[in-house]
């Protein structure tokens, strides 16, 4: 079959990072990259649709035109102009899905950049801004694919032509420990249980605590205890967290150990993981304490922990192989 000729037949593989949205205060607005990376290969058939899974989801995930990354290719593919005879899409799956990771927002994000390798112009057609704006449109909010398209600490937003993100990069001093449990949370649940109207003076509470946060991930030159005394003021919320606490218990009481010792820790996006600050040259953070010291008396005892560097890149794009 001749295939159109901005095509490439591939392979391309791409890895996306997990990411961690709102982080407190910066609710549908902040997100952070970590280094744990799915990986997608794509390449261009003659014919059909093949999808192997390894991994998370690899029981339950679908393996046809519902796939989310398979969905995310075609959008992009039609946007670019072009339509693939047939696809073959491999995943390794290591994001833990339904936990507040951003394992959707990595599924999006590796379907419209695999698709964009393909195209020989693609860069050009679909550049960073339209491809943000693709995968914004796919998953509904910036929040998670901004941090996954371009790395390190984002923030993003709708302007009338499309959206928007500046990128920092956190003190080298800072890393993420994440505590995931082994049962998920569904996003719309969690997001369903938000009211529609708030005080005044949370909004304002939160819109001071969004910049001393963003303030104290960035500044250069900051004292150790005086950082993580920052970052622990900078991660108060009170627009999400607390009416979500219902729903995922233990997490609301993992992080009240956690800030009761000190630490700044959060609901990782909709959670029900949750993500804590550390900062080399103060006061240790032992993860595998806290998680062993999770309540199993009110739901999943089965707690995972691990301290992850944030991700100084977004996407990592490999198309040596495209032809």
């Amino acid at each position: 079959m001749t295939l159109d000729a901005r095509l490439r037949r591939g392979p391309v593989t791409v890895r996306p990072p997990a990411t961690s949205a709102n982080l407190g205060p910066g609710f549908d607005a902040f997100g952070l990259a970590l280094e744990l990376r799915d990986e997608v290969t794509v390449e261009v058939a003659d014919s059909g649709l093949e999808i192997e899974i390894s991994g998370e989801g690899a029981e339950s995930l679908p393996v046809d035109e519902n796939h989310l990354i398979v969905r995310s290719l075609r959008a992009a593919f039609g946007r670019l102009g072009v339509a693939p005879p047939g696809l073959r899409v491999r995943c390794v799956n290591r994001i833990p899905h339904g936990r507040g990771l951003g394992s959707s927002s990595a599924a999006i994000c590796a379907g419209v950049m695999a698709a964009r390798a393909l195209v020989a112009d693609g860069e050009l057609e679909l550049d960073a801004y339209g491809a943000l704006d693709l995968a914004t449109e796919l998953e509904g909010h910036p929040d998670n694919v901004a941090p996954c398209l371009v790395g390190g600490f984002t923030t993003a937003w709708r302007q009338p032509d499309g959206v928007d993100v500046l990128r920092l990069d956190p003190a080298e001093e800072i890393s993420a420990f994440l505590f995931v449990p082994s049962q998920p949370l569904s996003t719309h649940v969690a997001r369903g249980l938000l009211p529609k109207d708030v005080p005044h003076a949370d909004a304002s509470f939160n819109a001071g605590r969004s910049g001393l946060l963003a303030l104290a991930l960035t500044t250069p030159g900051l004292a150790a205890e005086r950082r993580r005394e920052l970052l622990f003021a900078g991660t108060e919320d009170r627009l999400h967290q607390d009416y979500r606490a219902p729903a995922m218990e233990q997490s609301a009481q993992l992080i009240a150990r956690l800030r009761a010792d000190g630490h700044p820790a959060v609901v990782s996006g909709a959670g029900p993981s949750v993500l804590a600050f550390g900062v080399s040259g103060a006061p240790a953070l032992r993860a595998a304490e806290y998680a062993r010291g999770v309540d199993p008396r009110v739901g999943d005892s089965n707690w995972g922990a691990a301290e992850l560097p944030v991700a100084a890149v977004g996407v990592v794009v490999d198309d040596e192989k495209a032809r």
